[in-house]
């Protein structure tokens, strides 16, 4: 099986490949895109910001690349964010593929902090990523300071300040806001089900 993670300006890359190591995948990490096309399945990580990002895939025709491929795709955080409509941050016009945009956390009381850091549970989980997730505790680990409200596309949600969409779904594209490649027990069995899709 040919997994492919696409390499790009953005941080995060190399853990998601350790991650697959652990699970016994040899994963190429590349901007190629031949090896993308041809991948079996593509992984689209992400740590950093929409507006340089999007400005980096579009000078090098990966925006298009992403959005016209067919088999399964994983996004992972920025991933996530970037396979939107629009984000608040930098107002950016994202990927699109998932007719939704991305807010920034607005804290309501003293306690809440931004970015929203660390460990938090995930619930409504709906989609074949998440098989077994009952049989493990299903916290996962988070790094960010802008969300995807709650929308149709949603298969798990999170709360924090607000209810918000975590991960999504629609065709072969799968994205999670959390980090699965960080998120222990829990988070390689979201990997493994994405391989086994």
């Amino acid at each position: 099986m040919d997994i492919v993670i696409i390499k790009y300006n953005a941080g995060n890359i190399y853990s998601v490949d350790y991650a697959l190591k652990r699970l016994g995948v040899e994963a190429v990490v590349t901007a190629d895109p031949e090896l993308i096309r041809k991948a079996d399945k593509v992984i689209f990580p992400g740590q950093g910001e929409a507006v340089t990002t999007m400005k980096y895939l579009r000078e090098r025709h990966l925006d298009e690349l992403i959005c016209d491929l067919k088999q399964p795709v994983l996004g992972i955080c920025l991933g996530l964010q970037l396979m939107c409509r629009f984000s608040e941050e930098g107002n950016t016009t994202c990927l699109g593929i998932f007719d939704t945009e991305v807010k920034k956390f607005m804290p309501e009381r003293h306690e809440d902090k931004v970015p929203h850091m660390g460990w938090n549970t995930i619930y409504d989980c709906s989609s074949p990523l998440f098989k077994g997730i009952d049989s493990v505790n299903p916290y996962v680990y988070f790094v960010h300071s802008y969300y995807v409200p709650l929308n149709p596309y949603a298969i798990t949600k999170t709360d924090y300040i607000v209810p918000f969409t975590s991960a999504i779904h629609k065709d072969n594209f799968y994205a999670t806001q959390y980090h699965p490649e960080k998120s222990g027990k829990t988070g390689e069995l979201i990997l493994q089900n994405f391989l086994d899709l």
